[in-house]
């Protein structure tokens, strides 16, 4: 079996050199499917691409295209940094505090057969959770926000469902036409939340249970029988569920700077995988069970399939959610009488209205359309492959000038 080195090895070689065992010996759901097939062939001609002339001394340059796939390592790095930009021209000038909400470990099998369903419960238990409390007049008594980001993974890539939030340190106060701004620590005590998340998140997974929206299958057939799934809530009642909040942030760009980091990220980058050993992947990761050190796991390229698999989220599922003041409904309404209030101006972001190569030159400073030999001529389109299911030397080249 081929090694890879540690500079060449990365989520597209394993799928090559194993996804298709892998997948005759398991059977996908599409979304899967889509994507080990998308991860795997971007960037190659079998996605297509086009062929570029330079108008002064003739270089040619060949160009394929990437699968853009959301679960992509290799795809994420500029639509991240649009994001970035985007929240940061939207959020207001306070300081911000990150909260995040994790489900116990009981619920991952459950919830990676219902994946859509609980991971929406999983939004509207943290979302309604600190926009209740925020109201009430012993914590705030004012109308805020949040910005929630779902990650379904540990380092280990085994199911980890939880939200990373981002929450203003203040709210709007409709009675009195002005923002109110909260004290230097956290403005609802942390246990407080933790026993509100789960009242609600168990509520509204109760709820789903009775109107039969809930699948039961594998290892969780049993909870279908309504005896074994008061047991299951009974038991999640009894235990504190882990909420974490952590220190606030001096300003708009340091958060934003910091949640970029995980708006966009995968279940596994690039930068991680050491390399492949026979029919074993070998990949960094962090054990935060043992102060946070760094050590590096072998796996079964079969099993390391599966993990990466286990957190490709269902077709259309948006993993990145704004509630509150920073809903969309709120923006024109709510948000804009903040702004005034504290003086702030809204910002257009940059990149609105820009292309990929025109918001690509922006970030990088590269201008794809110049020449990179000659540094004088403007690269002209020739000729473009179209995308091809077969063998990547089968991709037709298709003139189209």
């Amino acid at each position: 079996m081929e090694t890879l080195h540690t500079s060449s090895a990365e989520v597209a070689d394993v799928f090559a050199l194993f996804g298709k065992k892998y997948k005759r010996e398991h059977k996908l759901p599409l979304q899967q499917s889509r994507a080990m097939f998308a991860i795997e062939h971007c960037r190659t001609s079998v996605l297509g691409g086009h062929v570029d002339s330079c108008d002064h001394c003739g270089h040619k340059r060949i160009s394929y295209n990437s699968c853009r796939n959301r679960h992509c390592p290799k795809c994420q790095g500029l639509s991240r940094i649009k994001w970035v930009d985007k929240l940061s021209s939207s959020l207001l000038p306070v300081r911000y505090f990150h909260i995040v909400f994790t489900i116990p470990s009981e619920l991952n099998r459950l919830t990676l057969v219902n994946q859509k369903c609980l991971y929406d419960i999983l939004f509207k238990a943290a979302s309604q959770c600190l926009l209740l409390l925020a109201k009430d007049s012993k914590y705030l008594h004012a109308d805020t926000g949040l910005v929630a980001l779902l990650h379904t993974w540990g380092q280990n890539l085994m199911e980890h469902p939880h939200l990373h939030t981002i929450v203003p340190a203040g709210g709007w106060n409709e009675t009195a036409q002005y923002w109110k701004a909260s004290r230097k620590t956290f403005f609802i005590p942390v246990k407080v939340i933790s026993a509100v998340f789960r009242g609600k998140f168990l509520s509204l997974l109760k709820q789903a249970y009775c109107r039969g929206e809930l699948k039961f299958a594998g290892e969780v057939k049993p909870l279908e029988q309504k005896k074994n799934f008061k047991q299951l809530l009974d038991a999640l009642y009894s235990k504190p569920w882990v909420v974490y909040a952590k220190k606030p942030f001096r300003n708009t760009d340091h958060i934003v700077s910091y949640l970029g980091r995980y708006s966009h990220r995968v279940a596994i980058g690039n930068n991680r995988i050491l390399g492949i050993e026979g029919d074993q992947v070998l990949f960094k990761w962090k054990d935060y069970k043992d102060q946070s050190k760094q050590k590096i796991m072998k796996l079964d390229a079969t099993e390391f399939i599966r993990r990466f698999l286990l957190h490709i989220l269902p077709p259309g599922f948006c993993k990145i959610r704004y509630f509150g003041i920073f809903a969309c409904r709120s923006r024109k309404t709510v948000l804009t009488k903040c702004r005034k209030a504290l003086g702030y101006s809204f910002r257009k972001s940059r990149f609105a209205g820009l292309s990929w190569g025109e918001s690509l030159k922006l970030v990088s400073g590269i201008d794809v359309s110049l020449c990179p030999v000659c540094k004088k001529g403007t690269m002209i389109l020739m000729a473009a492959f179209k995308s091809y299911r077969g063998p990547p030397h089968s991709a037709k080249c298709t003139a189209v000038l």
